[in-house]
């Protein structure tokens, strides 16, 4: 059966378009042995006049390249060869260009460093969706110009999949259960699907469900009529009312009493709210993006919360990773605050001191991103010099032995030896640390390892591993 699908793929021609033909080379190589035709090239320029020339049935290529960018030769192929799959791949995940490139017609995006495996499936899941397409499926895209979001910050590979989803989810008008633990930043989040909506324009509302008692939380939700209640002493516009149209962002969800779940139920169903004291029904469009930290679906098994609510408010879902399970993400978060908080309070601080950043990573942050920002505040505000040290951070942070959030669990933040890897997995680790701590700088790397450039090439590749070019 293997052997009828690879001969079916020789009939399908990919064009892998990456500045780094070493990379450029094992992309193509880990395609041929599939079974695929694959030409290769090394920059935009080359890769549209190739597509003038020859038919492809996928085209792979790298946002960075010299002259064109990948984006930009994405927007040129969607005009010049619509049916086209484009799958863009880049060193540098944001939220920005996971965005800007499925917008600009990109069937997926992917971060290097890339797992060849997940290479391969992403492939074939573009030639797949093609093949449904030329049957007459239909497949949509919107190239309207989006602000950039530059406060959500990451690129590892779990919030690469973060910002996919977002990227699909925010011109719909589904609604969205953002899913995490308190403090991964579940509002942003909610932000940026409604700034990268065609709602942007209109009002985002949000409320914090948990933090009000059901009386109060039904009138600021739905408003009230003058003389509903003990102090309504004027009529009240409602939450759903103010986001007409627009966006409302309800936190902590998972809170809210079996009363008010029925009632937000006939909102997502109905589309209509009346006011507390009110006898008149009020039409609405609003788009609900609801967050929690709680577990619903064991809710809904305890029977605190309603099935029915449930399946209406989960119909994307969004799980947002706590810290300690995107470490490689805490430089980047840590320098972000520390640039807003140095100009904020005035004080020249500059940068993080080897041994500071090192404490900030293996630190299991129970608090999440609001515990990491709070802690570089903390010390921007006390430090009296331009690099903040282990003697700047806070008891905590800088004492190893914190017990991990989960005692009977290693957490996902130490990368050593808790788990009793194998000895081929142990120098797989460290030669992504190596390559982490370089920038992605192969030569630099294989000096550190005493290798030649080659021989890291062929580990990377015996990885599944691609490797990354910062530049």
């Amino acid at each position: 059966m293997n052997e009828v699908r690879r001969s079916e793929r020789i009939r399908e021609r990919i064009l892998v378009t990456d500045d780094d033909p070493v990379s450029c080379e094992l992309f193509a190589e880990v395609l041929e042995s599939e079974g695929y035709q694959v030409d290769r090239v090394l920059s935009g320029e080359d890769a549209l006049q190739q597509l003038h020339r020859e038919t492809y049935a996928l085209l792979l290529v790298d946002v960075r390249l010299p002259g064109i960018s990948g984006l930009e030769v994405t927007r040129e192929v969607r005009t010049t060869h619509p049916d086209l799959p484009i799958v863009v791949m880049t060193a540098f995940g944001s939220m920005e260009i996971a965005i800007e490139a499925i917008r600009e017609g990109a069937f997926d995006y992917t971060s290097k460093p890339m797992n060849l495996e997940e290479l391969k499936h992403t492939v074939s899941r573009a030639l797949a969706q093609r093949s449904a397409t030329e049957l007459g499926q239909q497949a949509g895209g919107d190239g309207e110009d989006m602000a950039p979001l530059g406060a959500i910050i990451g690129r590892s590979p779990a919030m690469v999949d973060v910002y996919k989803t977002v990227a699909r989810a925010a011109a719909t008008k589904s609604t969205v259960l953002i899913l995490g633990e308190s403090g991964t930043g579940k509002e942003l989040m909610a932000r940026a699907l409604h700034q990268h909506s065609p709602r942007s324009h209109r009002a985002f509302v949000a409320v914090d469900c948990g933090a009000m008692a059901e009386s109060l939380l039904e009138s600021e939700l739905f408003g009230h009529m003058r003389g509903a209640f003990t102090g309504a002493f004027t009529e009240k516009r409602g939450v759903f009312e103010e986001a007409d149209t627009g966006t409302c962002f309800l936190d902590e969800i998972g809170d809210i009493t079996p009363n008010m779940q029925a009632k937000l139920l006939r909102v997502l169903q109905e589309n209509e709210i009346r006011r507390v004291g009110g006898q008149k029904w009020i039409k609405v469009d609003v788009r609900i993006i609801a967050a929690t930290n709680k577990d619903l679906v064991e809710k809904v098994k305890q029977g605190t919360f309603r099935q029915d609510l449930f399946y209406r408010i989960n119909v994307v879902t969004i799980h947002l990773p706590a810290l300690r399970q995107r470490t490689e993400d805490i430089p980047a978060l840590a320098y972000h605050f520390l640039r807003r908080y140095s100009q904020e309070h005035g004080k020249p601080v500059v940068g993080i001191s080897e041994d500071a950043m090192t404490l900030l990573r293996i630190y299991t942050w129970p608090g999440n991103i609001r515990e990491l920002e709070n802690t570089i505040e903390r010390a921007v505000a006390l430090s009296n010099q331009a690099m903040l040290t282990p003697e700047d951070l806070p008891v905590e942070v800088r004492d190893r032995s914190t017990p991990r959030v989960n005692p009977d669990k290693p957490s996902e933040a130490w990368k050593g030896f808790d788990d009793l890897p194998t000895l081929e997995e142990v120098k797989k680790r460290y030669i992504l640390h190596v390559l982490d701590s370089t920038q992605g700088n192969i030569s630099r790397a294989a000096e550190i390892l005493d290798i030649d450039r080659r021989s890291l090439y062929r580990m990377l590749e015996r990885y599944h591993v691609a490797p990354v070019r910062h530049s």
